[in-house]
């Protein structure tokens, strides 16, 4: 039996861990910080900084910090399509399902970011959710799933009037996919039922994560 040897660039390896790191502090790190992390010299660490800063990856923030830089928004946009794509038979299962608005929402930044939208076809009212729709992280079901996801947890978020009065919404975090943040969820006007609903936007959530591979 032959055993194929796989050769990693060490450098890189060692940005891409260090651009995750970045991405999971809020207030960014200092160059001492990050090289406690990654446990790699000082030295080494600040010139991985500065060739990503050079590339708008890394941007310095207040303190000495440094932070994941906007230009990994251009990269990340590259993407939304393609989580579209395979997001929409699976939102379009679970809209007619539960007979409510279904979307795939993404972290970015601080915000909510709505990708893909998919309306009910059986009802006669609904709620229009938009694709490019943001809101902060911390309301709505969308965002705080994401943020539940940043915990680890698989369940999902409940919330009621927080982004429209009169308006509920579930949604549960999508986990296991390298560099998005993502949240699947159902939004309609009156209440949703957690224990009927719930378990179906956690398993179109586990679906989505599947398809993404």
């Amino acid at each position: 039996m032959v055993v194929a040897v796989v050769e990693i660039s060490q450098t890189l390896d060692r940005g891409l861990r260090l651009l995750e790191v970045l991405s999971g502090s809020s207030e960014g790190l200092t160059v001492a910080e990050a090289s406690s992390v990654l446990g790699v010299n000082r030295t080494i660490v600040y010139r991985l900084l500065a060739t990503l800063e050079q590339h708008g990856l890394v941007r310095r923030v207040a303190g000495g910090r440094f932070s994941v830089g906007f230009g990994v928004l251009t990269l990340a946009g590259s993407v939304q399509p393609s989580l579209r794509q395979v997001a929409q038979p699976v939102l379009r299962a679970l809209a007619e399902d539960v007979g409510a608005t279904a979307h795939l929402t993404i972290a970015d930044g601080a915000e909510a970011l709505a990708v893909a939208v998919v309306e009910p076809t059986r009802t006669d009212y609904h709620v229009a959710y938009r694709v490019g729709s943001r809101h902060p992280l911390e309301r709505g079901a969308a965002g705080r799933a994401v943020l539940a996801g940043r915990e680890g947890s698989r369940d999902f978020v409940s919330t009621t009037g927080e982004l429209q009065t009169g308006a509920s919404g579930i949604a549960a975090p999508v986990l296991g996919v390298p560099g998005v943040e993502a949240s699947v969820g159902v939004i309609a006007l009156g209440a949703l039922p957690d224990a009927t609903v719930g378990p179906r936007v956690v398993a179109a959530a586990a679906q989505l994560r599947a398809r993404l591979g």
